[in-house]
């Protein structure tokens, strides 16, 4: 692995931030180098649909002939909207290629191997690590075949999401309720259940400072068999509603994933939180933790089924925040069943 290709990987994982973070799609960036490292053509992708990030690069110079590619992401093998990386590479005379991180589609990896089939060389692996952390959310939908989970509540420093009465509203401050409105701007979709919808009469909304709504908004999702009421203030939400009808949290999830959701956000209560945590189905905890004092049997988190603390779940605390006077925690499952394998009829499209 050369420096040269390490600069060259770093300035396109900066390009790939440019494309969409939401959706179906992930976000990818390239640059083309020539025989001396010199940058001639960059592109990335914007959404489904458009040119991927290897051929909006290539669409920049007249002659690709003996350039090297250097993208985020494995170039792709198979044909959707738009048609297989590998071989429009190839078209191209393209003579190398390196990227990070390889597809986990089914239909859409092995672009590698084709490429060497045809005569060009392969270089997989560089800045791995970055580029995993950097398409984290979209890796673990692709290769998990569900939605990326996070699971969001607020409490007391003792643990307690409500008073005695049931009243929540404010446990935290102005500053930390606005992050949450942009953790939901920032996900697919917002997972509530039946519960908290009959108890609270949500909007699931995303809205800005002054209350109006954020140009992205999360699509809100109702788990339960429990029919919403008519009168609902979820049915003026601006994406509609999904009701599953179901209670089963790997069939939702492998159903959301079929509909398009990669990023799902929990935001519905004690009940469902503590029914992901249990089946081991959350990829990262936002925790926001206001210095107060409230007793009694509310907690956040209900029974997760641990009878002993070798049985806790451990968590990798990744970032702490400061919102006014509350804390935010992110945090992480310590041992995950992201495995990295190819998951079994997974398809990319971009």
């Amino acid at each position: 692995m050369s420096e040269l290709h390490e600069t060259a990987m770093r300035h396109a994982l900066v390009l790939a931030a440019n494309g969409p973070a939401l959706g179906v799609n992930p976000q990818v960036g390239c640059v083309l180098l020539d025989a001396d490292g010199t940058i001639v053509a960059e592109g990335w992708h914007r959404g489904a649909g458009t040119p991927h990030a290897e051929v909006d690069a290539l669409s920049k110079v007249a002659d690709a002939t003996g350039l090297t590619a250097v993208v985020t992401l494995e170039p792709c093998n198979h044909t959707g909207r738009t048609g297989p990386c590998s071989l429009a590479l190839i078209a191209a005379g393209i003579t190398t290629v390196v990227y990070a991180v390889s597809d986990p589609g089914v239909s859409s990896a092995g672009g590698a191997q084709t490429l060497r089939d045809a005569g060009v060389e392969v270089e997989g692996g560089v800045l791995a690590d970055e580029a995993e952390e950097f398409l984290r959310v979209w890796l673990t939908s692709a290769r998990l075949r569900r939605p990326f989970v996070t699971v969001k509540w607020a409490s007391t420093l003792d643990g307690r999401a409500a008073a005695a009465d049931g009243s929540s509203q404010w446990i935290t401050g102005t500053a930390a309720r606005q992050r949450v409105h942009e953790q939901r701007a920032a996900s697919d979709a917002i997972l509530v259940g039946t519960g908290t919808v009959l108890a609270d009469d949500p909007t699931l909304t995303a809205r800005g400072d002054a209350g109006e709504l954020l140009e992205q908004q999360p699509l809100p999702v109702v788990l339960g068999t429990r029919p919403i009421p008519g009168d609902a203030k979820l049915w003026d939400h601006p994406r509609g509603v999904l009701e599953t009808g179901s209670r089963n949290l790997d069939e939702v999830l492998a159903w959301l994933f079929e509909q398009g959701i990669r990023r799902a956000y929990v935001e519905g209560g004690p009940t469902l939180a503590s029914a992901f945590i249990a089946a081991g189905l959350v990829d990262e905890y936002l925790v926001y933790l206001a210095p107060k004092l409230l007793g009694g049997d509310r907690l956040a988190v209900g029974d997760l089924g641990i009878t002993s603390i070798g049985e806790a779940r451990e968590l990798h605390i990744t970032a702490v925040e400061s919102l006014g006077d509350d804390i935010l925690i992110t945090a992480r499952p310590a041992s995950t069943p992201l495995d990295h394998r190819v998951s079994t009829g997974s398809t990319t499209e971009r």
